[in-house]
């Protein structure tokens, strides 16, 4: 019960965008474009749950004066991973994402769960926690992308989904539709949780 608990709570109670208010870089600069915003999701959550499941493991023998030290080299060791992986078998994403990537590395979602849960909590909770926090976050972008994709450019994933007759509205895929985007959908939270 308690896994399922940390599971489930990235995806709404403690969303890592909506909620918490983490990872704002990557969700305003990325979510042009929903594979975009699957790519960035995916390797967040690898280095998540990768990340976690080390730290909870070396949490007792990690003095705590180097821990967010030891923390960082961790997660930079996973997030190099991604990075090379990405850049040899999806080369067009790796490009796409580009300084992104590595970015991760001081991602507040991902040192912010290692310094709060991982550090705190075993290996299974941790995997538990950023396998949950890692599809939060990963749905959250691809809400945000959806949305600029298809008033943007008038395409989903690529395809076109609108009538060759609409003219997108490209203030969608520019910075401002970003944030008008996320303010908009921050407030629907907000609003759905008022209601409760």
């Amino acid at each position: 019960m308690k896994f399922i608990k940390e599971l489930t709570k990235g995806l709404i109670k403690e969303n890592p965008i909506f909620v918490i208010v983490l990872g704002m870089c990557p969700t305003l600069a990325v979510t042009t474009s929903v594979i975009n915003a699957l790519g960035m999701g995916f390797a967040a959550t690898f280095v998540l749950i990768c990340s976690n499941a080390i730290i909870s493991l070396i949490k007792d023998i990690t003095p705590s004066k180097i821990r967010i030290p030891v923390y960082v080299v961790v997660i930079a060791a996973f997030v190099s991973v991604v990075d090379m992986v990405m850049a040899a078998y999806v080369p067009a994403l790796h490009k796409s994402l580009g300084l992104f990537i590595p970015l991760i590395v001081v991602n507040c979602i991902i040192l912010g769960r290692a310094e709060a849960f991982a550090s705190k909590n075993n290996v299974i909770m941790s995997i538990a926690d950023g396998l949950g926090m890692g599809l939060g976050f990963t749905l959250s972008l691809s809400l945000v992308a959806t949305i600029r994709e298809i008033i943007g450019a008038g395409t989903w994933l690529g395809m076109r989904v609108t009538p060759l007759t609409y003219d997108p509205a490209l203030i969608a895929i520019l910075a401002p539709g970003a944030f008008i985007t996320l303010g908009l959908l921050m407030a629907l939270m907000n609003m759905l949780k008022e209601k409760k």
